[in-house]
């Protein structure tokens, strides 16, 4: 059961007892999340028992991955140009340009790729995820859900975040590909690195870890954003300006939590 009855308490006395109530409320979100987010992970062998369920997480497929081709085109383009860019003016000063292919390799594969990709779905599925929920939860939806004995975790969230999960490294991995085309493209117009010294550099440098760090960094920013959105759409109260709220903490939460991850991930895989 979602519980979004209010909880009523009085008011702060100092403001020490203000900040550790900010505190407590963090960590209940964190907590009720975390744990939303474990029961649509444990659902995903349901989703693939009835054609109904396959067809909804396909549906989800397409919205969460095929509708953001566009904005993930030109961004992954753009980000491998400009650190090419960056990266080959730097390198040109030490007579070193045609080693550009490596820096936009591991940049994209590492970090770049996954972080951007993360960003743009948070941006564009998470905000959506959190104010259809929130909209449905306001209108009463997802209590009528549950009145009828319909779980809203399998019924909304599970479809969901199953479509990131496969989504989220897909994408990833064609952000990475576009970076290193688009960092050749530089270095083949504006630093005269041929482009088959290019590609033969940056596949020499970069290692298979590189590209198992990437995936895994966009598989889990994909769980986060699903988890986090979700969350703040069967949270939502307040109508319309509730709904309002609910996707800007959606996203400025998965923003947050793509930056921490993402460091934790390369942390633990690359020592220093």
């Amino acid at each position: 059961m979602i519980t979004r009855e209010p909880v009523y308490a009085d008011a702060p006395s100092n403001l020490l007892d203000c900040g550790w109530r900010v505190v407590l409320q963090a960590l209940g979100d964190v907590g009720r999340a975390g744990c939303l987010t474990a029961q649509a992970l444990m659902m995903f062998p349901l989703l693939f028992t009835s054609s109904r369920s396959r067809h909804e997480v396909l549906r989800q497929m397409f919205v969460s991955g095929i509708k953001s081709l566009a904005v993930i085109t030109v961004v992954g383009m753009f980000t491998g140009m400009i650190l090419g860019l960056q990266v080959g003016l730097e390198l040109r000063r030490f007579s070193k340009e045609i080693y550009i292919g490596s820096a936009v390799m591991v940049s994209m594969l590492r970090e770049m790729g996954p972080f951007m990709t993360g960003l743009i779905l948070a941006a564009c599925v998470g905000s959506s995820m959190a104010a259809q929920i929130g909209t449905m939860t306001v209108n009463d939806e997802v209590a009528a859900l549950e009145i009828m004995s319909i779980s809203p975790v399998r019924f909304l969230m599970a479809p969901r975040m199953a479509a990131m999960v496969i989504m989220t490294p897909v994408l990833s991995f064609y952000t990475c590909v576009l970076g290193v085309i688009g960092g050749g493209i530089v270095g083949l117009t504006q630093l005269n690195v041929p482009w088959d010294q290019y590609i033969t550099v940056a596949m020499d440098i970069a290692r298979e870890r590189d590209l198992y760090v990437g995936m895994l960094k966009a598989l889990a920013f994909g769980i986060i954003i699903t988890g986090v959105s979700c969350y703040e759409g069967f949270t939502t109260t307040q109508g319309a300006v509730g709904v309002g709220q609910a996707t800007r903490r959606s996203v400025i939460t998965s923003f947050l939590l793509i930056l921490v991850f993402g460091y934790v991930i390369s942390r633990l895989f690359y020592d220093v």
